[in-house]
């Protein structure tokens, strides 16, 4: 059996979590549990590649009694390397920093210890300690922007050696993208049950029933003047139990979107980077903003903040709020 290699621990910044690198301690840090567990799932993966027989151990820091690491990562009868996983960093016992302080100055050696820690400055010497001495940290932050979202998706396809174009990629976000385990899941459900290029048509049959993308249907339709269809789309989102929230916040999403781009000149790339969009939303953004006047915007705007109010109960009905704004925001628009 070959042991892990054991490589030089430096400073690395946000190390990438698709590629955690195989260290003697790796850190994950941040409350997204999808992207420690992926990083978890790498990381175990390529310590299997190097000798399967690796053994898995699993402590969690905030039950930690005193002697419990050393003990795990002393060596074995048959000499096997060990993956020592260490979950509950925030709520860390102070026998589990004491320990952990002691340990990451000299680890054993074919032990790799993963800590997992969710967020806050609970064990901060520790946190120091393996900044300190250049202990890689996998960044598990939420991934909050569309752009980011949509980042993901098209890396997503990437890695699996699939195509999926621009439409496809907004619809799947605006669809399952408030949870980044659902999204993912989603992307394998697409890679899995598709072929060739991945259409909005393909995203529509798997997804389009989900709250959000129903939303996103009626904003595109209402940004772009098409009042029967924003109206039609919007009645039946309403008959089939869609909350009239989620629709007025897809509207004004897209109408600061408008807003954003409405004078400006510049590449997509170049707007996205100051705006904090992507390319393609720029893109998108723009296309519907020639449907609209200065005038117009601040119309749509208005109304909008009324809807919202409304329909997050300063009306008696939301219904009315929200087919109310689809209505003047359609015919504002120039068709």
């Amino acid at each position: 059996m070959s042991p892990a290699p054991r490589t030089t621990q430096r400073p690395t910044g946000g190390a990438d979590w698709r590629d955690v690198p195989l260290a003697p301690v790796v850190l994950l840090f941040g409350p997204e549990d999808f992207i420690a567990s992926r990083a978890t799932d790498d990381l175990r993966r390529k310590l299997r590649a190097q000798d399967p027989a690796i053994e898995l151990t699993s402590l969690d820091a905030a039950a930690y009694t005193a002697g419990k690491l050393s003990m795990v990562a002393s060596p074995s009868l048959f000499s096997e390397p060990k993956l020592i996983e260490v979950s509950g960093l925030a709520s860390m016992s102070d026998d589990f920093l004491q320990d952990a302080l002691a340990y990451i100055k000299d680890p054993a050696p074919d032990v790799t210890l993963l800590l997992t820690h969710s967020g806050g400055t609970r064990g901060k010497k520790l946190l120091d300690a393996l900044k300190a001495l250049g202990v890689p940290r996998i960044e598990c932050q939420p991934l909050k922007k569309d752009a980011e979202k949509s980042q993901f998706v098209s890396a997503e396809f990437t890695l699996n050696q699939r195509r999926i174009d621009a439409q496809a990629v907004r619809a799947l976000v605006a669809a399952v993208g408030a949870s980044l385990s659902e999204l993912a899941a989603a992307c394998s459900q697409l890679i899995a049950d598709t072929t060739g290029m991945v259409s909005s048509d393909d995203v529509d049959k798997y997804y389009g029933g989900r709250v959000e993308a129903t939303a996103f249907r009626v904003a595109d339709a209402a940004l772009a003047g098409n009042a029967p269809v924003a109206l039609s789309t919007l009645r039946h989102a309403l008959a089939t139990g869609v909350d009239p929230v989620p629709l007025v916040a897809a509207l004004a999403m897209k109408v600061r979107q408008v807003a954003k781009v409405f004078s400006l000149r510049g590449s997509s790339a170049q707007l996205a980077r100051e705006l904090g969009m992507s390319p393609w939303q720029v893109d998108a953004a723009r296309r519907d903003a020639g449907h609209w006047s200065g005038p117009a915007l601040v119309t749509a705007i208005k109304v909008l903040a009324e809807a919202d109010a409304q329909v997050k109960g300063a009306a008696k009905d939301p219904v009315y709020a929200v087919e109310r704004a689809v209505t003047v925001i359609a015919t504002a628009a120039r068709r």
